[in-house]
C-alpha cells in the first residue's frame, strides 16, 4: 500500500502555468494591440507569439509597474468607458506566464481573430483630407507650431459619426489639433495659403500680442496625441461640419534626434441620418499664470459656468513638461461639488482622453472647474529649466493649462444659441 501522503500528492491537481494563446493573447488584444500593431504608435507589434515571446520580461516589468498600458485616472474617482488599465488578475496572469517560461500553448485555444482596420482605427472614412506635401522635421531644435489650411469643399452640411487625425511621423508629432474653421470665421484668411504650412506672427501690426493663434474661437473638431483615441459616437449623436468649412491643422512637432518627414491626414465617417444630439468640444483655460522658479507644486485654476443644460461626455487635460497633476470638478447650482476626474501622475508623453462611463448631466448655472499642478523644481527630471519663471507658450519648454471637454446638446440648436441659453424649438 502506498503511503497516504503520497496518494494525496498524486491526487492533487497540478496548476498549469498560463499559456500565450489561451491566457495572455486575450489580454493583449483588449488592452495593448490597438497601439502595438503595424502602423500604430506602439514601437513593437504584439500580434503573435513569435513577436511577443522575446519581449516577455519587458512586458512583465511594464505591466507590474503599471507603466503600460498608459492610464492615469485615479481609480477611486469616476469610471471611464475607455479605461485600458489592467486588472490585478490580468497583471498576475502575465507575470505568471513570464515566470512559468512564457509558454506558447495550443494555438487552437486562441480567441477568434480581430480584424484591425488598415491605416485607420475608425471605419474606412468617407472623406479624407491630407497635407498636400510632406513637412521636414529637423533632427534637433524647436519647430514653431505649423498651421495648415485644408479645404473640405463640402457644398452642404454634413454630420460626422467618427473622426480621426493620423500623423505621418508618429514619433515626432506631439499633437494635432484639427480645428473646424466655419465660413463666417476670418481666422488666418488672407494669411495662410491653403495647403502651405504657416507660422502666424505673434504680434499684430500695432505690436500687440495676437489673441487668435489657438483657433480664434473655432472648435477643435478632432485631436491627436499619443494615446488619444479617435472620436466615435453612437447612432443619433454626431458633430456638425457646416457647408463651406475648412479644417485647419495645428501641428506640434518635437524633433527626435533624426530628421523625419510628416504628412498627416484627417478622416471622417459621415452619419447615415442627421443626429438628434450634437457633440462639441470646449475647454476651460487659464493663460495668465506665472510659475515661480523652483516651485514643486504650483496650482493653476480655470472654470466655465454653463448658461444651458447639456450632457458631459469626456475630458482631455493638456499641459507640458512641468505638468504634474490635473483635476476636473462639477459644481452644481446649489453649490454641491463632485470631483469627476483626477490625474495624479500627468504624463506629457501620453496625453489621454477620458470618456465617462456614465455621462454627467450639466445644469444651467452649473460650473465645470479644473485645476492643474506644475512641478518647476529640480526634482522634475523633465524640467527644461528649474530656474525659469514659466508662462503660457506653445513650446514644450513653456506651459499650458487647458482642460478640453466634450458636451452633448439638442442638435436643433446651433452652438451660439446653446451658449446663449436658448431652448430648442417645440415640436
Amino acid at each position: 500500500m502506498r503511503p497516504l501522503a503520497a496518494a494525496v500528492v498524486m491526487a492533487a491537481p497540478l496548476c498549469a502555468a498560463p499559456a500565450y494563446y489561451k491566457d495572455v493573447l486575450p489580454i493583449l488584444r483588449k488592452n495593448c494591440q490597438s497601439c502595438h500593431r503595424p502602423g500604430e504608435i506602439g514601437p513593437m507589434p504584439l500580434g503573435d507569439y513569435k513577436t511577443t515571446r522575446p519581449l516577455a520580461k519587458a512586458i512583465k516589468q511594464a505591466v507590474v509597474t503599471r507603466k503600460m498600458p498608459p492610464w492615469f485616472a485615479d481609480p477611486h474617482v469616476g469610471k471611464f468607458s475607455n479605461d485600458r488599465s489592467l486588472s490585478p488578475a490580468d497583471i498576475e496572469t502575465i507575470a505568471a506566464w513570464v515566470d512559468g517560461g512564457a509558454l506558447e500553448g495550443d494555438p487552437a485555444s486562441a480567441p477568434p481573430p480581430v480584424i484591425w482596420p488598415e491605416g485607420w482605427q475608425i471605419t474606412n472614412p468617407d472623406l479624407v483630407v491630407e497635407m498636400p506635401s510632406k513637412f521636414k522635421i529637423p533632427a534637433r531644435g524647436e519647430v514653431d507650431y505649423q498651421y495648415i489650411v485644408l479645404p473640405l469643399n463640402l457644398k452642404e452640411d454634413r454630420w460626422v459619426q467618427m473622426a480621426e487625425a493620423r500623423p505621418g511621423a508618429h514619433s515626432a508629432v506631439h499633437h494635432i489639433i484639427a480645428y473646424l474653421r466655419v465660413p463666417e470665421s476670418n481666422w488666418l484668411r488672407g494669411e495662410a495659403e491653403p495647403g502651405v504650412p504657416f507660422v502666424p506672427p505673434r504680434a499684430t501690426p500695432e505690436g500687440k500680442p495676437r489673441q487668435d493663434i489657438g483657433g480664434d474661437g473655432n472648435e477643435p473638431f478632432v485631436i491627436y496625441s499619443p494615446g488619444h483615441e479617435p472620436n466615435r459616437w453612437a447612432p443619433g449623436v454626431g458633430k456638425l461640419i457646416p457647408a463651406g468649412s475648412d479644417i485647419v491643422l495645428q501641428m506640434h512637432y518635437t524633433p527626435t534626434g533624426k530628421e523625419q518627414w510628416d504628412q498627416s491626414r484627417v478622416g471622417f465617417v459621415f452619419a447615415k441620418q442627421p443626429p438628434k444630439q450634437r457633440v462639441v468640444t470646449l475647454n476651460v483655460v487659464n493663460p495668465t499664470f506665472r510659475i515661480p522658479p523652483g516651485d514643486p507644486n504650483y496650482r493653476v485654476d480655470a472654470g466655465v459656468t454653463f448658461r444651458n443644460d447639456a450632457t458631459l461626455l469626456s475630458f482631455f487635460p493638456h499641459m507640458h513638461l512641468r505638468g504634474k497633476a490635473f483635476e476636473y470638478r462639477y459644481k452644481q447650482p446649489d453649490g454641491t461639488v463632485t470631483t469627476l476626474l483626477k490625474v495624479n501622475n500627468y504624463n506629457f508623453n501620453w496625453q489621454l482622453n477620458y470618456e465617462l462611463a456614465q455621462p454627467v448631466q450639466l445644469q444651467k448655472g452649473g460650473r465645470l472647474e479644473a485645476s492643474g499642478w506644475f512641478d518647476n523644481s529640480p526634482n522634475n527630471p523633465f524640467n527644461p529649466d528649474p530656474k525659469a519663471e514659466v508662462r503660457w507658450g506653445e513650446q514644450s519648454r513653456e506651459e499650458m493649462m487647458l482642460g478640453y471637454f466634450d458636451v452633448l446638446f439638442d442638435a436643433r440648436l446651433d452652438l451660439r444659441s446653446w451658449r446663449q441659453g436658448r431652448k430648442p424649438p417645440s415640436d
